[in-house]
């Protein structure tokens, strides 16, 4: 049984064809004429001949047809989903261009040679599509050179700002995106889900709890649209190498990259690439304390040497007691010694108040 669609489309085909036959036999036949050659023949043979052969042309290359145009929308879609705003921006300018150059292009064309009827408006349909095609493709290539800004960042207020699978999993993020803390748009790449889909079916608990707590946050987020979940995947790349895809999409979008990953944080920056470390903004936001401050902490742990004890703030920060092994589960007044700020936040050296004293 034939196909709905292939029906209509040899339909289609045939009428075109055969208005086609029927213009082009009256044209030929109004030729004819004013060579005063006409005849009933010739009459029927071009304007009932024609358009009858031109019908069945047409029904005949309809499969063919619908062929090419799927195997070319195919091809377009893919094109179309692996293009950078950019290149669509510099396509979109070069089309329009094109049609400018074209309609001038067939103006001059006309006023030299006299072109008319059905082969007039072919070659001006034939000058249009050639040089509007030339002309986007040319648009889209220096669009990609040029880096227009994204038409993302144009529509969205402030730079994008892409999550990677550490700063969602550590979900303070959505605390910050809730109170409008973090300005444009927030974006969440597809292999980032499937990395964190990956760690919530681990078969370690510790990874199957935070790839969950993750999907979790973006949960929040989505309900209330605060992501954007970006598609492309950079297939070209090895499949697990997250880091390189995530440098690649924030170079392509214009946009910075939300981490708490310090190996990540040196590799954006080293390739050119903004970078929001959460941690580093949690140490900027934490108390601060000064050498000669005193203070109440509980101890509750050894150090890693054998003489101290480790306490925390309440924003987290960790607080090493020098002599401080003895007073383990105990309230005890510290006084500060030193400060020293690592790569994955700061610490607090300090001693007991009644030995400094």
């Amino acid at each position: 049984m034939m196909n709905p669609s292939t029906s209509i489309l040899r339909t289609v085909f045939g009428l075109v064809f055969f208005v086609s036959g029927f213009l082009l036999g009256r044209e030929a036949y109004d030729r004819l004429i004013s060579l005063h050659v006409s005849s009933e023949y010739w009459q029927f043979i071009l304007l009932l001949g024609v358009p009858i052969v031109g019908a069945i042309i047409g029904i005949a290359l309809a499969p063919l047809g619908q062929s090419f145009f799927e195997s070319q929308f195919a091809l377009i879609e893919g094109a179309v989903e692996n293009l950078e705003p950019a290149q669509v921006a510099g396509g979109a300018v070069g089309l329009a261009g094109g049609l400018v150059i074209a309609f001038l292009v067939k103006s001059i064309l006309f006023e030299f040679v006299t072109l008319a009827g059905t082969a007039g408006s072919t070659v001006a349909i034939v000058v249009y599509v050639i040089v509007s095609i030339y002309a986007a493709a040319l648009g889209a290539r220096i669009g990609a050179k040029l880096r227009i800004v994204p038409i993302r960042s144009a529509l969205n207020t402030g730079i994008p700002k892409v999550l990677d699978t550490s700063v969602i999993i550590d979900g303070r993020i959505v605390d910050l995106i809730e109170k409008s803390f973090i300005e444009g748009a927030v974006i969440v790449p597809r292999f980032v889900l499937r990395e964190l889909q990956a760690l919530s079916d681990s078969s370690d608990s510790l990874k199957r709890t935070r790839g969950r707590r993750g999907l979790d946050a973006l949960a929040r987020l989505q309900l209330r649209g605060s992501i954007t979940v970006e598609e492309r995947d950079y297939e070209e790349l090895p499949p697990g190498s997250v880091d390189a895809k995530l440098v690649r999409l924030c170079r392509d979008l214009g946009g910075k990259l939300l981490t708490n990953d310090y190996g990540l944080d040196r590799i954006a920056h080293v390739d050119g690439i903004r970078v929001l470390n959460l941690n580093e903004l949690t140490d900027a936001l934490k108390p601060i304390v000064v050498p000669g401050e005193e203070f109440g902490l509980h101890v509750i742990r050894e150090g890693r040497e054998q003489h101290q004890g480790v306490g925390y703030l309440d924003d987290g920060t960790m607080v090493v007691v020098e002599q401080g092994r003895i007073h383990m589960g105990e309230h005890i007044d510290v006084v500060v010694t030193s400060i020293l700020q690592t790569g994955t936040g700061r610490m607090i050296f300090v001693k007991p108040k009644r030995e400094v004293a």
